[in-house]
């Protein structure tokens, strides 16, 4: 049987050992085991998060191997090539689906019980491979998708509109890269249209303004790997928000990535994300929200560059 308490967290590269920071601090779990394919890393990346533990409580994070993920109750997959300078999410595709075909049946054959939240790029590819690999039912394989993209979009407008971002309420959709698109038809601040808060501050030139954030967010983590070569940071913190919402059985609405299959949106045979209720089982209810025309197309246009991978896949 499996613990909600503990949690495994597979890779520790700069995501794995930044996600394993971040859900120390979190105090969600009692137990957090680290597997890397470099033992070592894993046991100084243990060593060093656990030196910090009379600051937060007792928590037991070790070193592992795959057998230690038989009680984990959440495995967090961060394993794989990372993304390069002028390399795009997607064409880490090859790379990492071959590392998916070692990690996954590793991960089931001690575990089959556990939630699996994917994390490496490119994530909605690769959270469709474990789906497939690991016979899970879909609820319990959740790809990290446009959580972090979402919350980059509530950062830029609630810095641009001078408001808290929390009391931003927008959704990054579609592929977790070059294809996603900003739901602004739905997008508000309290309850307030976007459209209208543009006003209200002054900004009247809609479309120019949406366009340039929309933009900076989907270019950040370009922007980033540019300047300091990877990104782990913000998406350690969309891991723990994930876990909590998980473990705390919150019922949460996030963009996350599951497989759609002639249910939501016209999507079928894919993963990617939409608003989803997130709790103690994974994926509780995908939501169909309210789409315009372009917004619509523009999913499908997401859909299609995703499905034509996924078509070249072997597996």
């Amino acid at each position: 049987m499996v613990s909600m308490r503990k949690c495994a967290v597979i890779g520790c590269g700069f995501v794995g050992s930044s996600s394993a920071f971040a859900l120390m601090e979190s105090r969600l779990f009692n137990e957090i085991v680290l597997i890397d394919a470099n033992k070592d890393k894993a046991e100084g990346e243990a060593m060093d998060i656990s030196h910090g533990m009379p600051y937060v409580g007792n928590i037991d994070i070790y070193a592992g191997d795959y057998k230690d993920l038989s009680d984990a109750g959440i495995i967090v997959i961060t394993a794989g090539a990372g993304q390069k300078p002028g390399e795009t999410r997607l064409d880490l595709v090859n790379k990492n689906v071959e590392i998916f075909k070692l990690i996954i049946p590793s991960i089931t054959k001690y575990n089959k019980e556990a939630i699996l939240l994917v994390v490496s790029n490119p994530v909605d590819i690769l959270t469709y491979v474990t789906l497939k690999l690991s016979g899970f039912p879909k609820e319990r394989v959740i790809g990290s998708g446009t959580v972090l993209d979402s919350a980059r979009l509530k950062y830029v407008l609630g810095r641009h509109l001078n408001v808290n971002p929390k009391s931003v309420h927008a959704y990054i959709i579609g592929e977790h890269g070059d294809s996603e698109l900003a739901v602004w038809s739905s997008a508000n601040v309290s309850g307030i249209p976007i459209s209208d808060f543009f006003e209200l501050r002054g900004f009247h030139n809609h479309n120019e303004t949406e366009r340039k954030l929309f933009d900076e967010v989907k270019n950040s983590a370009y922007e980033i790997i540019n300047r300091k070569g990877a990104t782990y940071y913000g998406i350690a913190l969309s891991v723990r928000r994930l876990c909590e919402c998980i473990v705390k059985d919150e019922h949460s609405i996030l963009p996350v990535s599951s497989y759609h299959e002639n249910d939501h949106y016209e999507l079928s045979g894919l993963c990617m994300s939409v608003p989803t209720i997130v709790g103690h089982d994974g994926i509780q209810q995908v939501l169909e929200i309210k789409l315009d025309h372009v917004e619509k197309n523009a999913l499908k246009e997401s859909a299609r560059a995703l499905k034509s991978v996924i078509d070249e896949l072997n597996l």
